[in-house]
Parts: C-alpha cells; sequence; structure tokens
C-alpha cells in the first residue's frame, strides 16, 4: 500500500514568500520548504495497480494549469488551532481541476473522502494545546495583509507520503503537465 496525494508545486517565488511568513510568525515547528505545496486530491493509503492506472490516466490527459493567488492566513481547529495555513482563491481553474482528478482518482478504483475544498498551503502544525487562537490571532495581525499577485501553475505532482517520527517526508513519484 503507497499512501498519497496529487498536489500543486508551488513556484520558488512563493515558497520564499512563505518561508518569509514562517520566520516572521516564529512558528516553532515549520513545515519544511521542501514539504509546501497544495494538495488537491488525498488519496490515503492506496494498492500500486490503483494508483499506476491513475497515473496512466493522468498522463494521457491534458488538464488546464490554473492559477494560484494567496490571500492570507487562517487556522484549522478554532480556538485550539491544529493548523495555520495560507489560503488561496478558489478561482473557477483551481476549483475544475479539483473536481476532475478526484473524479478520474474515483474512476481507477480510488475512493475520495467526500470533504469540502479548501485551498490552501499548511505553514505549521500545532500538537494539542501547543498554540492558543488569540496568541497566533495577535502574531497573524502584525503580518499585515498577506495576498499576492496570481501564479499560473505549470504541473501536478502524484507523491507518495512516508509519515515518520520526525514528520512527513514527500517523495514525487509522477508529474503531469499543465496546459497554459
Amino acid at each position: 500500500m503507497i499512501r498519497a496525494f496529487l498536489a500543486l508545486p508551488l513556484p520558488d517565488t512563493l515558497i520564499h514568500r512563505l518561508t518569509v511568513l514562517q520566520h516572521g510568525l516564529r512558528l516553532t515547528d515549520p513545515v519544511p520548504r521542501e514539504n509546501l505545496h497544495l494538495t488537491l486530491v488525498f488519496l490515503g493509503e492506496q494498492r500500486e495497480p490503483d494508483l499506476e492506472d491513475l497515473h496512466i490516466t493522468l498522463d494521457n490527459r491534458r488538464l488546464e494549469a490554473p492559477q494560484l493567488q494567496l490571500t492570507g492566513l487562517d487556522v484549522f481547529g478554532g480556538k485550539m488551532p491544529r493548523n495555520l495555513h495560507a489560503t488561496f482563491a478558489l478561482t473557477p481553474g483551481l476549483k475544475a481541476l479539483q473536481a476532475k482528478v478526484s473524479q478520474l482518482a474515483r474512476h481507477s478504483n480510488i475512493t475520495i473522502k467526500a470533504r469540502k475544498f479548501v485551498p490552501h498551503v499548511t505553514l505549521a502544525r500545532f500538537a494539542e494545546g501547543e498554540a492558543s487562537a488569540p496568541e497566533l490571532a495577535a502574531r497573524i495581525q502584525q503580518q499585515g495583509a498577506v495576498h499576492s499577485d496570481p501564479y499560473l501553475i505549470p504541473e501536478m505532482v502524484m507523491f507518495r507520503s512516508i509519515l515518520r517520527a520526525s514528520g512527513p517526508v514527500y517523495d514525487p513519484l509522477a508529474s503531469y503537465p499543465l496546459l497554459p
């Protein structure tokens, strides 16, 4: 079984911007720069033949490249945040790409959990009780407005996710060019 996901890699200029934000927020355990990406579909633990079938399907498709536009910072977890992330506009192109790759995964015998797609890039994860909302909100407020011009993303990547005690390691399995 292979734990996998489909994601959009980020351009170096955006990765630099996000790492500057991580530093400015004084995060104790920021997500490493090599792990910064925007997940389109988490595939979970899958049999290799099913991932191979999805790979062949994606390799034979020419999907449209979406634009990513940074819109701010937010948390998941309410008053006891478990995740700090950069938010991105849910553009029609990004929404269409996410829906299409979810559909193609389902046609490859992969069960996708139904959940609302919230385009984001995780900047930090928190252990239970590690970050309080008021403290984090104050640090986010100090950063001021966080946004960017749109970036056209030219490829999508299938990653293997290897869980380790030190944190996950993401290994690219295949990349798929996207049409401009």
